[in-house]
Formats: structure tokens, sequence, C-alpha cells
């Protein structure tokens, strides 16, 4: 498949790419490497119980969720409708922070997309290659998203949280057999809601695990709703009063579909050689991103001042 690049109607083209993206379509790397993150993901979502936020989630939905459903909100085998386990399973999964990262878009794509996919197919009755397949889309979309916002955005915005939607959007609408149009919609209801500000750090607030629950839980609304009827946006990603116009000054839109079908069905722009699902990595130690660098880095090559005494 090859695509034209243009920034008129990019958004439009990543749903149709998106939409059209098969199983079969999918190398088995990228097959055995999504098994692999959605292993990880449960290990990291079950790791959050009992965390505050997860709790306090746990205790909204079974105040305002039903009683029983076809989805399972992982920390309490509790069974409830796919809203609410998405919701819960969006926050559990990012407390350890054990959850892949994707460095370019810095983007946690596991968190988001699979809670979302997951509660989706168990509604639906989906088998592993939908799930599998659904999950890719995912992961293509937010990676991409996230990468064409630029640094910019994530200088204000939390990144996982706001391309997070669109990425759960579009697994769930794949799931639901979203045709282009469809997918479209589900985008751009998607990203309306987009939202998660880094303010919450001056707190040391829960809003980081409220940002991944929202995401995957209004994503998966966005996809249900845009399968019923809802129209969304178009252009919510290039448009003048889109994603990349009120909340970057440095993005690229044209990046969310450069490379389509160059390097495979789940390409990244050319900047990069491996498919986003490739190149997602948990991190080595059981904390984020920059601290794992930190404690990574081995001991003995850390400089010492003159006269001073290094640790064993």
């Amino acid at each position: 498949m090859t695509t034209t690049t243009t920034t008129t109607g990019v958004t439009r083209q990543l749903a149709s790419y998106l939409a059209d993206l098969r199983f079969e379509d999918l190398p088995k790397e990228v097959v055995s490497r999504t098994e692999e993150l959605f292993l990880d993901w449960l290990s990291s979502a079950l790791a959050g119980r009992g965390a505050r936020p997860v709790q306090a989630l746990e205790r909204f939905a079974e105040t305002m969720g039903p009683e029983g459903g076809p989805s399972e909100i992982l920390v309490s085998r509790r069974r409830t409708s796919p809203l609410f386990a998405a919701l819960v399973n969006g926050a559990a999964s990012h407390v350890v922070e054990q959850d892949d990262v994707h460095n370019e878009s810095v983007f946690h794509p596991a968190t988001v997309v699979f809670p979302a996919a997951l509660a989706a197919a168990q509604q639906t009755g989906a088998t592993g290659q939908d799930f599998i397949t659904a999950s890719v889309v995912g992961y293509e979309t937010g990676v991409r998203v996230g990468t064409s916002l630029g640094r910019s955005h994530y200088q204000v915005f939390h990144t996982t949280g706001t391309a997070g939607t669109l990425a759960a959007a579009a697994a769930v609408a794949h799931l639901l057999g979203a045709d282009a149009e469809t997918m479209l919609h589900a985008l751009g209801s998607a990203g309306t809601q987009a939202a998660g500000l880094w303010e919450f750090l001056r707190d040391a607030a829960d809003s980081k695990q409220l940002h991944t629950a929202k995401a995957a839980a209004d994503g998966l609304l966005a996809a249900y709703t845009a399968r019923d009827g809802l129209i969304g946006a178009t252009r919510i990603l290039e448009g003048q009063q889109g994603m990349a116009a009120g909340m970057s000054s440095d993005a690229d839109p044209a990046r969310l579909v450069e490379g389509l079908g160059r390097i495979g069905p789940c390409s990244t722009p050319p900047t990069n050689s491996t498919p986003p699902v490739a190149t997602p990595i948990p991190p080595p130690t059981p904390c984020s991103r920059p601290c794992s660098k930190a404690i990574s880095q081995p001991i003995g090559s850390r400089a010492s001042a003159p006269g001073s005494t290094r640790r064993p």
C-alpha cells in the first residue's frame, strides 16, 4: 500500500489506512511482539491493585456502573460494562509504570490501547486475531499522533492522555468493524475529548492514572458512538481549530501518514526503521523512564570528583 503525503486530509488518510488493516497484513514478528506487550501490560495492570487512584475509580465504577457485565475489571475480577472496565484497567496499568513506552512520541501505548481493546473484545466476543489486529491499529494511531504533535505538546500535555484517547478509539473502532468513514468519526470524537495536563506534578496529584483511565474509556466511547452514527470532526488533527493548532507549537501533521505502507502494515514515519509495535519497550526497573535510565547506568561508569569516595 502506498499513500500520498499531504497535510490536507491527513486524518482521513490515516483513518482509511487503519480501517483497512487486517491480521493477514501483519508480519509474524509484529504479532509476536504484540503478544509480549500484552502480557507485559497485564502484569502492570495487576500490579496496580490497591493503589489509591485505582481504588477510587473502582468505587466510582461500583456506584455508577452495572452490577455485572461482559467485561472484567482485572484487579478485582468484577464484571461490568466495557466502559467501566476500560476506565479502571487503564488506571491500574499506569501505577507502577512498567508499561511500555515509545520514545519519539513520548507515549505509553499499552496502558490506553489494551484496556479499551480488551473490554470491547470481551463484549463483542472477538477472536484473538481480531484483538491483536485492533491493538496494532491502536499502537499505530497513538505513536503517529504523538509524534506529529511534537515535543512542545509534551511540555504541557500528557501525551499518553491526549494521543492515547485516539489510540483507544482506533483500536475499539477496528474491533467493531469500522469502515474508513466510521473510523474517521471515531478519531474526531476522540480528539475533541483528548486531555491531560502536567500541572498535577506540582501537587503530586493522582491525575496521571486518571489520564490513562479516561483516555481508554473516552476512546471506547468515541468508537461505540461512531458506530451508532455520531459524527465527529473530520480534520481533528490538522484542522484550523484541531489538536495540532491548539495543543502544539511545532506540530507536523504530515508525520501522521508518512511511510504508510513503506515498511509494512505497521510502518512509522521514515525517521524510524521499525514498526511502532516493535519499538515500545518496557522499562528495566520498577519506576518511570527517566529514573530507569539513571538506575540502569553501571555504577562504575559514573564519574567521581577528585578525592571523592565511590560506593560499590
